[in-house]
């Protein structure tokens, strides 16, 4: 995978979405519940080895929880670095459940838009992705295996923009994504490849 481009420059940080689970595949939202890949989760991170092999990273991170350290291992680095600043948002009473059995209870519930009971807020979800910005900021490449809430507020805040500009962000398992910069601004330089 090439980077940029002509007008790029400044650091680089690659997002890495783990793996299908049993519950990300059943839109049940999961944070702290530590599940497996499913195998379709396995066969998917193992295929994106070859197109991470070509490309040199100076700093890996993986969140500590089995599905992102999984898909860490099958992609070709098995010794990346556990940040615990990558977990997913924590969803408190919302986790296992779907974002339809909330609205039952909460019409138009959001995780960007209405507080999770006894989960995280965006503003402490944002302090702890900032510390990951800061840190890929110090390294020409970074490459990060996560989750799909804390990679989508990751994304916004390397963006400069706030947490909740995050839901523009769709973001599929086992897909890679580039952030990086457009002459002296941040910029999404590849999205869901």
């Amino acid at each position: 995978m090439s980077s940029g481009g002509p007008d790029s420059s400044g650091p680089e940080l690659w997002i890495v979405r783990h793996g299908e689970t049993e519950w990300s595949r059943d839109g049940r939202h999961t944070s702290t519940t530590d599940l497996p890949l499913t195998e379709a989760g396995e066969q998917a991170a193992t295929s994106l080895a070859p197109r991470l092999a070509e490309v040199a990273f100076d700093l890996v991170l993986t969140s500590p929880r089995q599905r992102a350290r999984r898909t860490a291992e099958l992609a070709g680095f098995a010794d990346a670095q556990l940040d615990e600043d990558l977990v997913e948002w924590a969803y408190g009473d919302y986790e296992g459940v779907t974002t339809a059995e909330i609205r039952e209870q909460v019409p138009g519930w959001t995780v960007w838009s209405h507080p999770s009971p006894g989960g995280e807020t965006a503003e402490q979800v944002s302090a702890r992705l900032d510390r990951v910005v800061a840190r890929a900021r110090k390294h020409d490449r970074t490459l990060v295996f996560a989750h799909g809430h804390s990679l989508r507020v990751l994304t916004a805040r390397w963006l400069e923009q706030p947490a909740e500009e995050g839901r523009f962000f769709k973001l599929d398992t086992s897909t890679i994504s580039v952030l990086g910069y457009e002459r002296e601004h941040p910029a999404l330089l590849r999205w869901n490849s």
